[in-house]
């Protein structure tokens, strides 16, 4: 029996930022839009489903812990909480693009069949969808690599299996030493489970300079997280202890002694890699990377044409911001000038949302040093900004680093460990990108008492 059939004019696999920000602006002009997601409980994608919005939501909610309350019953109500948050957001999200006329949404697996075709598999019910332009916005997922016993295990779970949680770990155990590591494990440290990170590398946060990094982790280690590098996971095997059931993670340290640490909950936060798997790519003629990344040019076009691909999928820096300007990119291609490319990024910022925030736009100092280009730095603990009495008010922990060329002043890099970081660092993102000196930095007017005003601090000590 055939299947029937839709003809669209754009085709959208994956509800994430790019793609159904992109959908939605496509169906407003009256463009032939299907936007297919293989699940209901992720309309919206990624970011406001199992990434950003359920981690900030808990993170903020762990910072706020009533004292008269236990751990374990706030967080059962902040994860109550952050369910409803999301669900809220799931149903507005698909409201946005089913609620418009042109657009259709289909819930189900999509493979390509041909270059313009792709079948939608819903349990026995199958759809076949032909579009002049497909986007394949389809995302990452966690990485569990072949560490014996890591998959087998009954307590092992990844950031979205953690985040799906209603009960607080009593005693968690994190495997990695990146973002997700590490706001997790500083969430979880905050209602008040017991949270051992076990990282292979020197550090935590290897992206990072050596103080940054080594500031983050003894803030870490205040809140009750016990941080051991130098580490290499051996196995992983279920157990019982006075306890109950638990995780026994094995691993060897730096010296080759061998040590072991238990945990009833214990997260896999090793990596992220694009979800290519099952799509058939191979079908409409796009290639795919050694890490199963869909290659891109500059304006997001696949090595078919008329696909393209947003977001994580694409192998880009894994933000929702950035999957929003991959939006921007391929409607100026569609319906605009053509112009706008990824090459015209610049100063793009991040954050990790431990408490306080780490945020960062630029190089580090170690990335600066290895251009050659002459520098001033400056560094200052947040607690002897005497100038900065907001940081007194809210939270004094934290650092703050600036990375300049001695000759040009230009800031090539500032990285903040401190109340609202990822807020302040927006404003020097924004100076960046528009060639604002050091100096102008150094010398504007911010509002007191402020985070920002930090800038007149930082800026006048570079040496």
């Amino acid at each position: 029996m055939q299947r029937p059939t839709i003809d669209a004019d754009l085709a959208v696999v994956g509800f994430g930022k790019g793609g159904k920000t992109l959908a939605a602006a496509m169906a407003g002009r009256g463009a032939r839009v299907v936007m297919i997601e293989q699940s209901d409980q992720m309309y919206g994608g990624t970011c406001i489903n199992i990434g950003c919005v359920p981690t900030k939501s808990l993170i903020y909610q762990g910072e706020h812990v009533d004292p008269h309350t236990a751990g374990e019953e706030s967080f059962r109500l902040a994860a109550a909480t952050t369910r409803s948050l999301t669900s809220l957001m799931r149903g507005k999200n698909f409201a946005m693009i089913d609620s418009l006329d042109a657009a259709t949404v289909v819930t189900g697996q999509a493979t390509f069949t041909g270059p313009h075709s792709l079948v939608v598999r819903a349990g026995d019910d199958e759809l076949e969808v032909t579009a002049t332009t497909i986007v394949v916005g389809t995302g990452a997922e966690p990485v569990l690599p072949p560490i014996p016993g890591l998959r087998e295990s009954n307590h092992v779970v990844t950031s979205t299996g953690l985040l799906g949680r209603t009960e607080r770990p009593r005693e968690l155990v994190v495997l990695g030493g990146g973002y997700v590591a590490v706001e997790l494990a500083a969430m979880h440290a905050a209602f008040g489970a017991r949270v051992t990170l076990l990282t292979r590398g020197p550090r935590i946060l290897r992206h990072e300079d050596d103080d940054v990094a080594t500031a983050a982790a003894g803030i870490l280690a205040d809140a009750g997280v016990a941080i051991r590098t130098d580490v290499t996971i051996d196995s992983v095997a279920d157990t019982t202890t006075d306890d109950g059931p638990c995780a026994r993670v094995t691993y060897r340290t730096a010296d080759g002694t061998t040590d072991t640490v238990d945990g009833d909950t214990v997260l896999a936060a090793l990596g992220r890699r694009p979800v290519t798997d099952g799509l058939g790519l191979e079908a409409a003629g796009v290639r795919t990377d050694a890490r199963g990344a869909v290659v891109v040019d500059e304006h997001l076009r696949t090595s078919a044409e008329h696909v393209f691909a947003v977001g994580d999928v694409n192998g880009g820096p894994q933000f929702t911001y950035v999957s929003l300007d991959d939006y921007r990119i391929v409607l100026d291609q569609l319906v605009g000038e053509g112009r706008r490319s990824t090459a015209d990024r610049r100063a793009v910022p991040q954050a990790i949302f431990m408490t306080p925030p780490l945020a960062r736009v630029g190089m580090t100092e170690a990335e600066a040093r290895e251009t050659g280009r002459p520098l001033r730095v400056a560094v200052r603990r947040v607690a002897d900004m005497a100038t900065v009495p907001r940081a007194k008010i809210a939270d004094p922990r934290g650092l703050m680093k600036a990375v300049v060329d001695a000759e040009t002043d230009e800031v090539l890099g500032v990285t903040m460990l401190s109340h609202d970081a990822h807020e302040t660092i927006n404003t020097v993102a924004l100076a960046m990108r528009h060639g604002v000196t050091a100096t102008r930095l150094r010398d504007e007017i911010y509002t007191h008492p402020s985070m920002t005003e930090a800038l007149n601090d930082l800026f006048a000590n570079l040496a």
